[in-house]
This record gives C-alpha cells, structure tokens and sequence, in this order.
C-alpha cells in the first residue's frame, strides 16, 4: 500500500505557518509530513527560511499521530554530525518515534555559509557516509571518540538517546548516491520516477521504504497555477548540477530568468484537475516509490487540503493507491 505524505515547505513559509500545515496534514488525513531543511530559499519571492529544528519541535506539540521526517538535512558541512545526532535524537522523543531523518548531501545554497570550500561530490558522499556512521554511533548512548577522515568526536554521550532507532533515509539523484542509500540507509529518497536508481538501491542491499516529493499546485485554473509555479518556484527549472552548486538565491534568480514558464512548471501537475496528479502518482508507484508526498507550490495551502479532502484522495482511492493511515 503506498503512503501519502504533504509537504512542508520551509522555503515557502513562516515557522507557525508551518506548524499550522503540519496539524492540518493530520486532519486531513495523510500519513506523514516531510520537512525541508534550508539555511536561504531558492529565490526571494519564496520569502522564507526558518530553524528547521525549532518548527519540528513546535510541530510535536501540535500533532498526535502524524510521521514526521526532515526532507532532507545535510549532516556534512553547516552542521556537524555529532550536532545532527543530538537534534534528531530529541526530536525523536518529542514525536515519540514518529520521527525519522532523511540526509544528503545537501546544496551549496544552504552549506557553504560558514566560509568552507565547497566539496566535489563524491567527497560529499564520502562524507555523508561518514557522517551518518557517526550519527548512529551516538544514538547507541555510549561514550563516542572518533577520528575520522572528516570528522573527529571526543568524548560525545547522548545522554537522551532515541528510545528506538531513528530510521535513516538517504537521498541520491544519481546511481552512486543510490547505491550508498542501499547500504548506509533505512530507506532512499529519490527525485525521479526512475526505477533504474531504485534498482541500483535494492541492488546494494537496500530494502527499506522508497520516498520521492512530487510538485503540484492547485487553483481553481490551470492558468493560474502555471502563472504561480513560474514566479513561486522557478529553480524548478534549473536542472542538473547547476542547482547544487550556486551559492546564493540571486544566482538563483539570476538563472531564473531564463526559465520559461514551460520549463518551471514541467511535469508539474496545474489546476484542479486531480487527473495530471494521477498519473504522476502512477509513474513514480511503477517506478518502485512506495511512499510519496505531495509538494503544494505556493500559498494555498488551505486550498489544496480541500482539494486532497474532496477529489485526489477519493480518486487515489478508486485506482487502488488509497493511503496507509
């Protein structure tokens, strides 16, 4: 059975609104929420950027029986891993085990603002993995001392540990990534209805649940939903390593500027149609996703909620792919 999650989208939105979305994503009745860590949004007009582990404390509060994860943090650079590990631990307990921590390798957008070199990727990998063996040795609860090839620990306790393990979802856009999620991780993140990097995952011994994050954005017209992912999420558009790499929302824009709206919007599902969103669900589910959460661009977040209550879940239903919860 696939799971349906909901976005919340820390770019696009303002901490309590977050916390907002997160309650109505259990009112409504998805199975879990996903959490975007970033440092700056992609582009000014997103408008936002706040602590992401202050909201997912907020957030434990103000939900009851919700998953929660973070979609995704990099463990590698802004934040140490032994940092990483004491915040996921306590966010665990607050959520009483309905937390679990999705890493990557993150974007130069978010990590490069504490003045260190941006690493090639596959040093980012190399890193990630030692990072996360890091975070796992401190969520045992014993005394850490590590000297690694990135990282050194010394004398680092949890002295408030996970109460059960914290599941790991690995994110990868490419087959190495992929790879790695299959043997570091508990689950893979993936960005595409490939079932080739799906393949590579299961190949490298992973078996856990399959994440993706699909785009979409009602309104009561496809033109206006087009019109909103062109100005509200054009970095849509700037594909391939040019979108890891630049270091700041005005490259973003900069870049943004040569982004038709056809090329924002994409494969973007537009308007109040729930067909288009059919589909992309069927695409990713064929491609071997399990767990899929829905990315609503833009401010209507009241008005997609209504739009999930009252057609697309109905309609996920009557194909056969009606939520887990």
């Amino acid at each position: 059975m696939t799971s349906f999650g909901y976005t919340l989208s820390s770019e696009e939105h303002a901490p309590a609104d977050l916390v907002r979305n997160a309650a109505r994503a259990e009112e409504v009745g998805f199975d879990f929420v996903s959490i975007s860590d970033h440092y700056h949004p992609w582009v000014s007009e997103q408008g936002h950027s706040p602590f992401v582990w202050s909201v997912l404390g907020a957030i434990s509060e103000a939900t009851e029986s919700i998953g929660v994860g973070i979609g995704v943090t990099c463990p590698i650079m802004r934040v140490h891993p032994a940092i990483i590990a004491q915040a996921a631990a306590t966010t665990s307990l607050l959520l009483r085990g309905r937390f679990f921590l999705g890493v990557g390798t993150g974007e130069a957008l978010n990590e490069h603002i504490l003045g260190q070199r941006w690493p090639r990727p596959e040093v980012r990998l190399a890193m990630l993995e030692e990072a996360v063996d890091v975070v796992r040795q401190l969520w045992t609860g014993d005394t850490v001392d590590h000297s690694g090839a990135f990282y050194e620990v010394e004398n680092a306790k949890l002295f408030d540990p996970p109460a059960r393990p914290v599941p790991i979802v690995v994110s990868g856009f490419g087959p190495k990534a992929a790879q790695l999620a299959g043997r570091i991780g508990d689950g893979y993140w993936g960005h595409a209805p490939e079932d080739r990097l799906i393949q590579a995952y299961a190949a490298a011994g992973g078996a856990g649940p399959r994440y993706a994050q699909l785009n979409v954005c009602w309104a009561p017209d496809e033109a206006t939903a087009r019109q909103t992912v062109h100005r509200e999420w054009p970095n849509g558009g700037i594909t391939g390593q040019l979108a890891q790499d630049l270091p700041t929302w005005t490259h973003f824009e900069e870049a943004a500027q040569m982004v038709s709206e056809q090329e924002a919007v994409g494969p973007t599902p537009c308007g109040p149609d729930p067909g288009p969103v059919i589909e992309s669900v069927r695409a990713y589910v064929g491609a071997g996703y399990d767990h899929l959460y829905f990315h609503q661009v833009g401010p209507d977040q009241e008005g997609f909620f209504h739009f999930w209550q009252e057609h697309l879940q109905p309609a996920l239903a009557a194909v056969g792919a009606a939520p887990a919860r």
